[in-house]
This record gives structure tokens, C-alpha cells and sequence, in this order.
């Protein structure tokens, strides 16, 4: 069975990361086996999902897993551990006497609860003494109902604010007590005029120019590279690491440059000043960095672009650029030492690394219907979408370990 699994991260008051919701299906045609749907799902959850591993999804962190009314009745949830998910109630679901039992029994064995895409009505009351979470969806309600739902049921309950997409919405989400967030405002630029680039910015911006530089000068780049304590450690420590696998050890930073070669270099600088531009943004956000970097390489050499790839996982990478520095795209993309190809990318013109970071951003979003379209455009197989996603979660992760992100 083909399994596709979509993770969207989900944030707290500081930023930091405290769980992701797990989207996941079957295919992308959007059509089950069985004549059952709640079944074919709670196989998917018992078996494939667990068989890939839910530790490579979430790193430790919680799994959001959305539940149907059959779902709950048949007590599927019992098969997922308690310290590592929290039940998502759908909104479709009924609350009747069979589902409110249900409820309360997860509740008694340790579960946590969420309601998703909450609306306060008489027929959902019975269902508030048993949730720990309720999600309000920030793009289907009025500002007014927000408010009156935090103040009203806030000290009962934490509330989560999902589909915030905009630095305002984050914004008015904190200020009325919500205490968890999900959404792509994290990934939005904060606009503000006149901001000026801090000097470790402006020296994290001179490595990346010197790297991208036509007549490429190693000599220079080991020289500054040696004269920062903490990019000497981060490049010996990477290059030490298991994912190069030397037999012998390497101490030289002119010795491990050479055997990085330019395009190797290139990507390792790109991905230490991402992870350090700005140390203000949530580390999540250097975590998607680097996942799309390294799954919008693995889908180039998917699609047989060869050297390429390298240039593939820059778009990746860089597809942030504009969230980490607090300033548009279209500014950024004046100054980004990338190919014309993907800066017309990020401008939205259509090409293949375009279509690239599109299937990225539909996976990311559990957009399975666009993704479909998108793969078939591309020619590419449908099963191996979800494989180079869970490759390019462990590469990406073993970046972040070995401490280059």
C-alpha cells in the first residue's frame, strides 16, 4: 500500500515547535480499496503508517491524527500511544451518546483530545469536559468570534489558531491568549521599512556571495572560514560526519573543502547561513528549509535533471529566504546569487523548478488534488512521492544533527 504522509508543523507562544499535524492518504486519486473509507483508514493508521515509523514524522514531538466518528466508535485510537499523539475530532463528527463515551474512555486511558475547526453550538457542549485543544480556523471565522471563544472557554481549554497566514493574524491570535499556532505565518515576511540587514547577517551574506562568485577563490573562503571558530567547527564536524563515511579523519579546512567540492560548498554554506541569518525566527523554520532542499533535490534527480539537482536544492532551501530576513521576495530575488531560472521561479513564472517548489508546498499542505495534477504533469510516478519525502526527512534531519542548520 502507497501511503502519503504530509507533516504541518505546529508552533507555540515562543516559537518553538510542539507537534505536527500528520496528513496522510492512501494515493493521490483520492479513492480507497475498500467500500469503507473509516476502515481503509484505520488500516492505513495501524499499519502502513506505523510500519514507515511515526518517530521519522515527528521527531519526538506530539502527532496531531484527525478521527471520524467511525473511527472513534470503533476504538482505533487505542492503537497509537498515548504520550506520542493527541486525537483530532473532526468537526464532521456527531456528537452523540456512542461518541461521547468514546471520548470519555480515551480520556481515562491518557489521551489527549483536540476539536478541530471549532463552532461553538448546543450539540458540541458535551463534548468541551473531555478536550484538551480547540482549533479555530482563522480563515473561516470572524475576529469577533475568536475573541469571545478564548475568553469564554480559556481557562478550560488551550487554544490553537490553524491556517494563520499572515504576520497580522499571528499577531491578533497572540494577543487574545491563544497559546498554539499552526499555519504558513512563520513563512510570510514581516515587512518593515527600513530595516537594516545585523551584522551577522551582513557576514553570513558575504560567505554566500563569495561562494557564488564566477571566479570562485577557495583560498579567500578558507580564510574566512578559519577565521570564524564557529564555521571551522561546523564544517569539520560535517565533513567527519557518517553522511560522507572517510575512513580517515579530516582536520584540515583547506583538505575538507577540496573534498566538498564547489557545488557541495555551495550547498553547505547556503545551508549554515539559513540556519544562522536570523536566530530570532523559530528553528522550524530552518527545519522546513532544509527539508525542502533536500526533497526538491531528490525530486530533480527524480525527474533526471542530473547537475541540476544541486540548483533544485538551493530553490529548496532558499524558498524561505523571504520569511528569515523579514523582507519581500521580489527585493530579495534582486540580490540572491541563485540562477535566473530559479529566481523566475520565486517570481512565479512557470518552469520546471517552479513546478518543483509547487509540489513541495502542495505535499506540505496536504493538498493532494493539485499534487496529483502537478505529478502527472511531470510524468512522475505517484508511489515514489512519499518515499523521496521520508529520504529527504532523514537527510534533512541529519543535517540539522550534525549541526550545519
Amino acid at each position: 500500500m502507497n501511503v502519503f504522509v504530509a507533516r504541518q508543523p505546529i508552533l507555540d507562544r515562543k516559537g518553538m515547535l510542539v507537534g505536527y499535524e500528520l496528513l496522510f492518504r492512501e494515493g493521490l486519486d483520492n479513492y480507497f480499496q475498500t467500500l469503507n473509507g473509516d476502515q481503509a483508514t484505520g488500516r492505513l493508521i495501524s499499519s502502513s503508517f506505523f510500519s514507515m515509523g511515526i518517530e521519522q514524522f515527528t521527531g519526538g514531538k506530539k502527532a496531531f491524527i484527525n478521527f471520524t466518528d467511525n473511527l472513534l466508535k470503533c476504538d482505533i485510537a487505542t492503537i497509537l500511544p498515548q504520550d506520542s499523539v493527541i486525537i483530532e475530532i473532526l468537526e464532521t463528527v456527531e456528537p452523540d451518546p456512542e461518541i461521547i463515551e468514546a471520548c470519555k474512555n480515551l480520556k481515562k486511558a491518557g489521551y489527549q483530545l483536540a476539536l478541530d475547526d471549532f463552532v461553538l453550538t448546543p450539540a458540541i457542549i458535551p463534548l468541551l469536559q473531555y478536550a484538551d485543544i480547540i482549533k479555530v480556523d482563522f480563515l473561516a471565522t470572524r475576529p469577533e468570534h475568536r475573541r469571545v471563544l478564548c475568553e469564554r472557554l480559556g481557562g478550560k481549554v488551550k487554544f490553537l489558531a490553524e491556517k494563520v497566514e499572515t504576520v497580522e493574524a499571528y499577531q491578533e491570535a497572540l494577543g487574545i491568549g491563544y497559546q498554539y499556532f499552526q499555519g504558513y505565518y512563520f513563512s510570510k515576511p514581516v515587512i518593515i521599512e527600513g530595516k537594516d540587514i545585523s551584522l551577522s547577517q551582513r557576514n553570513a551574506l558575504r560567505l554566500l556571495k563569495e561562494v557564488y562568485r564566477e571566479e570562485f577563490d577557495i583560498e579567500y573562503i578558507e580564510q574566512i572560514i578559519k577565521a570564524d571558530v564557529s564555521l571551522s567547527y561546523k564544517l569539520i564536524k560535517f565533513i567527519n560526519s557518517s553522511f560522507f563515511g572517510f575512513k580517515s579523519k579530516i582536520s584540515s579546512i583547506r583538505q575538507a573543502l577540496a573534498l566538498l567540492g564547489h557545488q557541495e560548498l555551495k550547498k553547505w554554506v547556503s545551508l549554515i547561513t539559513m540556519g544562522n541569518i536570523n536566530e530570532e525566527k523559530p528553528h522550524e523554520l530552518v527545519v522546513e528549509a532544509n527539508i525542502r532542499a533536500t526533497f526538491a533535490e531528490a525530486l530533480a534527480l527524480e525527474l533526471g535533471l542530473g547537475e541540476k539537482s544541486s540548483e533544485a536544492f538551493l530553490m529548496g532551501l532558499f524558498s524561505v529566504i523571504d520569511a528569515v530576513l523579514d523582507q519581500p521576495m521580489n527585493d530579495i530575488c534582486k540580490v540572491l546569487p541563485l540562477s535566473d531560472d530559479i529566481i523566475r521561479a520565486f517570481q512565479g513564472s512557470k518552469n520546471v523548478y517552479r513546478d518543483i517548489l509547487d509540489l513541495i508546498i502542495c505535499y506540505e499542505k496536504g493538498d493532494w488534488l493539485k499534487l496529483n495534477d502537478i505529478v502527472n504533469e511531470l510524468n512522475l510516478v505517484q508511489m515514489r512521492i512519499p518515499q523521496l519525502y521520508v529520504q529527504s526527512l532523514k537527510k534533512a534531519d541529519l543535517f540539522i544533527a550534525q549541526g550545519i542548520a
